[in-house]
């Protein structure tokens, strides 16, 4: 997987998150700081931490899904955009209740929600054989950016942009995984 495929998976997987975030930011009476940095480590710390149980899961099965690694890339990584897209376009949300306090029980349910897709995301990096240390900061870190950005870009804007980035890391996951596959089938 090359530097360009890995960030575009990268910012793909955070799009859950910074829509979250965004809901998060059209809650704040007054943008906070603290709120919103705690929101950002969480998801970006579930989203580097998933991929390594799902990787390691994957390394342990390795001889098994080896023969049909490209395959199982294609599916998660499709199933991931498409639901990114199904849910985009039918509209649903996250509760975005208002959000002037850390609400840790809260917080930590959305950073878990938000990271799932992460998980099978790793599952496929042990079959395609990727740098993990690398793969899982690049994720964690945009993920955090993304995350700090939503809050932000949902106080001051609002709900105009949560849709769009779900479609767009739809699209980004769904174009890696047809990549993925037709480089196994046919090259």
């Amino acid at each position: 997987m090359s530097l360009v495929e890995l960030l575009l998976v990268a910012v793909g997987l955070s799009m859950d998150a910074f829509s979250v975030s965004v809901c998060k930011g059209l809650g704040m009476r007054r943008l906070n700081p603290k709120v919103a940095l705690v929101l950002a480590l969480l998801f970006g710390g579930f989203q580097a931490f998933m991929p390594v149980i799902g990787w390691l899961l994957g390394t342990q099965l390795l001889w098994l899904i080896e023969p049909i690694d490209h395959w199982i890339a294609f599916v998660l990584l499709g199933y991931i955009g498409g639901k990114m897209l199904y849910d985009a376009i039918r509209g649903d949300e996250e509760d975005s209740g208002a959000t002037d306090h850390v609400a840790w029980g809260e917080f930590l349910m959305l950073a878990v929600a938000t990271s799932i897709d992460a998980f099978a995301v790793g599952i496929s990096f042990a079959a395609l054989n990727v740098n993990m240390i690398f793969s899982v900061t690049a994720i964690g870190v945009i993920t955090f950016a993304l995350s700090l950005a939503g809050v932000g870009v949902g106080h001051a804007f609002g709900a105009r942009y949560e849709r769009p980035a779900q479609i767009v890391g739809g699209l980004v996951l769904i174009g890696i995984g047809l990549k993925v596959l037709i480089e196994h089938l046919f090259l």
